[in-house]
């Protein structure tokens, strides 16, 4: 006889639990992308007395409550009824098979029955849940070990979502998993760097569709990461060669996370180090006998050290006797033509050549 439903049993003054005895687990709700596949995880009970009726033989199907109209589309995959594995997926779901459905179990025997003590109602949507990042807001100091996890709803087993990471991020590993729950899972492990902060870190995962088609959706968290102070260096103004005694003004220039709250000014005296001055901008009067300076930039963190900045002291000194220089070799080089000149006269005149160097001596002493 056919055993439609626990009902049956409770007519036959049935000393039993029949919910205990044919009970089946499966969720109560599942959502899904139109167009895409599904599998519900599902397994099932029998009384006792049946557990040798349950054969290869035995087919399962997913009807209406109340009926024994097929609700779902065809079965693709089904799990081994004979261990009560009654996990089904199915294809190309559409909004025709929206609603409620109740598994039953039909055997070439007496065994047939519709499992009632839980229905299933599906729901179709358009677009899939974006998925959910772990933890879902990143705030930690340079050389912090992150672990970022990314899952998202497996509705389809065999067409599971892909998961990707952008961007990529220098020395990251990224491992997948699944859950138990039909969850795809992915997790990004990486050091913390400054080159990491302000960057937005997303999680997209790729749902498929009947026909080859996908359905993105993302999930992204900006990385907020606590450094010491980075790239510190000296800005001079004016820059380029500098007259000496004149003022120049030197500001320390970092990167940091948090903000610098503390600028140092170091003179570089070659065997030492002069501590000269304190705050992000220094003031300074150009000399010969200094000209090598650089800062130090601090935070909670630590500190951070520039290069030495030379400054170019152009002086004055030098300038003026290289001019002076100058018009002497320019006064010289001219006399010479002159004295050339005129040996060259004193064979076509009667003024002997010692006239010449005379006159010669008086114009070199009479420039000088």
């Amino acid at each position: 006889s056919e055993l439609i439903s626990s009902t049956v049993f409770d007519t036959f003054s049935q000393s039993v639990d029949t919910k205990r005895e044919f009970n089946i687990i499966i969720p109560e709700t599942v959502e899904v992308l139109t167009g895409s596949c599904l599998t519900i995880p599902c397994s099932f009970d029998i009384r006792k007395e049946y557990d040798g009726k349950l054969n290869r033989n035995c087919k399962g199907t997913w009807v209406a409550p109340g009926t024994k109209t097929t609700k779902l589309p065809p079965v693709d995959k089904i799990g081994n009824l004979t261990e009560k594995n009654c996990t089904s997926t199915f294809l190309n779901m559409n909004s025709d098979h929206a609603g409620e459905s109740q598994f039953r179990l039909d055997c070439d025997n007496e065994l047939k029955w519709t499992f009632t003590n839980l229905t299933l109602t599906v729901k179709l949507i358009d677009r899939p849940p974006s998925p959910t990042l772990s933890p879902s807001a990143l705030t930690v100091k340079e050389g912090t070990s992150v672990s970022l996890t990314c899952s998202a709803p497996a509705s389809c087993l065999s067409h599971p979502p892909t998961l990707t990471w952008t961007p990529k991020l220098a020395d990251s590993q990224e491992t997948l998993k699944e859950n138990q729950d039909q969850t795809k899972i992915s997790v990004l492990n990486f050091t913390a760097s400054h080159l990491h902060h302000g960057k937005r870190i997303t999680c997209t995962a790729v749902y498929w569709k009947h026909g080859g088609s996908g359905v993105s959706v993302n999930s992204s968290l900006t990385a907020n990461i606590r450094y010491s102070p980075k790239d510190t260096r000296v800005s001079v103004s004016p820059s380029g060669p500098v007259p000496v005694h004149r003022s120049v003004s030197l500001t320390c220039i970092s990167d940091a996370r948090p903000k610098v709250k503390n600028y140092s000014w170091y003179r570089d005296d070659g065997e030492q180090e002069s501590l000269i001055g304190h705050g992000r901008v220094l003031n300074i009067t150009t000399s010969i006998s200094y000209r090598d300076y650089f800062c130090k930039a601090e935070n909670e963190l630590g500190p951070g050290s520039s290069n030495i900045t030379h400054i170019n002291v152009l002086c004055k000194y030098n300038y003026d006797h290289f001019k002076t220089f100058n018009e002497i070799f320019c006064h010289n080089i001219l006399i010479t033509l002159c004295l050339i000149m005129l040996i060259i006269l004193s064979h076509k005149s009667e003024y002997t050549l010692y006239n010449y160097v005379d006159i010669y001596l008086y114009l070199f002493i009479e420039q000088h």
